[in-house]
This record gives C-alpha cells, sequence and structure tokens, in this order.
C-alpha cells in the first residue's frame, strides 16, 4: 500500500544556488500545480540522503528537510512519486507528492497564505523550519 498524498517543506531556500541564482526569487516565479522535480544528492557532502527541490524551469528551490529525506529517498527507490509546487511560504515553500503515479492534488486551503504551525518571524531560525505540511500522519510516526 502507497503512502496517502503529502505536502514537505522546501527548506534552504534563502542560500544561493551555486550559479548564483537565487532560490526565493525563483520560488515566486513558481505556480501551485507546477511540476517540480526531486533529485536525491547521494554524494551531498553534509547529508547523503539529501534530496535537492527543482522547479520546472530547472532552478533549484531548495532542499525536502532533513528529517524526510530519508523516507522519501526511500519511497523514491520503489514507487513513482510525483511532486507539484503548493505555495510559497516565509521559511520556503511547500510542494505536494502523491504516490504509485497518482497525481498530486491541491485544495484552494492549501494554497491560501495563512499562518501555519512554525512559520518563520523575523526571529525565527534555521532550526524551526517545519520540515512537513500538518496535513498528513505517517504510519510510521
Amino acid at each position: 500500500m502507497s503512502p496517502p498524498a503529502m505536502s514537505l517543506a522546501v527548506v534552504g531556500a534563502a542560500h544561493k544556488n551555486a550559479d548564483g541564482s537565487s532560490r526565493l526569487e525563483e520560488i515566486f516565479r513558481c505556480e501551485p500545480g507546477e511540476a517540480v522535480l526531486l533529485i536525491p544528492e547521494p554524494e551531498n557532502e553534509h547529508d547523503r540522503h539529501a534530496i535537492a527541490v527543482f522547479s520546472c524551469r530547472n532552478v533549484q528551490l531548495g532542499y525536502v528537510s532533513a528529517e524526510r529525506a530519508p523516507r522519501i529517498g526511500t519511497l523514491m527507490g520503489s514507487m513513482e512519486i510525483r511532486s507539484i509546487f503548493q505555495r510559497p511560504t516565509s521559511f520556503g515553500a511547500w510542494i505536494r507528492l502523491a504516490f504509485d503515479g497518482e497525481a498530486p492534488m491541491l485544495t484552494p486551503s492549501m494554497i491560501e497564505e495563512h499562518e501555519e504551525p512554525g512559520e518563520r518571524s523575523p526571529r525565527t531560525t534555521a532550526q524551526d523550519e517545519p520540515d512537513f505540511y500538518p496535513d498528513e500522519k505517517w504510519p510510521d510516526d
């Protein structure tokens, strides 16, 4: 049985890409429902489970959180994952994933801007970034 569709936080958006492009600028170019690409980075020097998130224009938006990346990476090796841009947020973005060939769906409330638990304020640090949109529960949580 495949996991239910879920939303994940894209973190690290405040950093520039290696080519100098702005992840935040690219996030604000994205439209809800646009395809995003998840690319594992097993050679990443900071985290061998790292999964980079790229826009449909092939510009990196950030990463799946370190807490969720191992599980998503395992799922990527065993089933098809489809992913779309959900919405920008103060810490980066939300993306929506669906499994086993299902199409990820967005509801109007998923693309509305609203304050969420863990939403970044001017005093919030990277450690406070949420890693998981609170609408799903994993079977192993």
